[in-house]
């Protein structure tokens, strides 16, 4: 190798880390902690596990028609607003109280959990697409990764179950940590989304991970916050995001149901 290539070899990797880093490249956002998620919440917060996830653009779709959303750096605030002040904060006060009424087998709390959840969602595609996602969860749950703790928490709920709920009591079910549930959640939710602008053409798929990785920090520090609170901080200012949900219930052309 000649001198040349080892100088070039140093500034790769000028930032300490071992990776192979090119000369110019911003430096990839730090993590604080460590990501610890059950390697089952891999496959039940996956794109092939049967909730229909890829059929919800949560309003995306209406910002999209609109021009709110249009390229990378408008995806990447509009995620950022759902994340600190929106719909996945809630999601994730409401998965850890779902989860922490499991454990104590505090199965009259779950129920009422679950119907301020539903209560909660501020239009009627939202309410849709978080009742079909929950209610297929707890579905393909029992019937693929059953045990009894899972039967006696489902056994309380009634037809229409909200998805950060089934979450939460069927990662209690099977003692899955709680910190790891809400990590798995949040960033099953912003790869959803994600997924959905690709498909509506407001980014690539290149563009797509770099708002995965620039929301990464945030995806896990509002899991950890999540984890700390109760029902009196759900809250939320992500107004738009509400609104366009109402708009797309009479939008003409549609790919997605919310």
């Amino acid at each position: 190798m000649n001198q040349a290539s080892l100088q070039g070899t140093a500034s790769e990797n000028a930032d300490g880390s071992g990776r192979s880093v090119p000369t110019g490249a911003p430096a990839l956002p730090e993590i604080p902690g460590t990501l610890t998620v059950d390697a089952r919440l891999l496959i039940w917060l996956s794109p092939s596990f049967p909730v229909g996830a890829f059929a919800y653009s949560h309003g995306l779709e209406l910002a999209a028609d609109r021009g709110w959303v249009h390229n990378r750096d408008s995806l990447q605030a509009w995620l950022r607003d759902l994340v600190e002040l929106g719909s996945l904060r809630n999601d994730l006060i409401l998965l850890g109280a779902s989860w922490r009424a499991v454990v104590a087998q505090e199965m009259r709390s779950l129920v009422e959990l679950n119907a301020l959840a539903l209560a909660l969602q501020p239009s009627a595609e939202r309410r849709l697409e978080t009742v079909t996602q929950g209610t297929a969860f707890l579905s393909t749950l029992s019937a693929a990764w059953s045990c009894t703790a899972l039967v006696s928490a489902t056994s309380s709920l009634k037809a229409e179950v909200a998805y950060p709920v089934a979450v939460g009591a069927g990662s209690a079910a099977h003692g899955i940590a709680l910190e790891g549930t809400l990590q798995g959640y949040a960033i099953a939710f912003a790869s959803n989304l994600v997924s959905s602008a690709i498909r509506l053409s407001i980014v690539g798929q290149t563009d797509g991970q770099r708002v995965l990785s620039v929301l990464m920090p945030e995806l896990h520090g509002q899991a950890a916050a999540a984890a700390a609170t109760t029902l009196d901080d759900i809250g939320g200012a992500a107004l738009r995001s509400d609104l366009a949900s109402q708009a797309h219930e009479t939008q003409y052309s549609r790919l997605f149901r919310s």
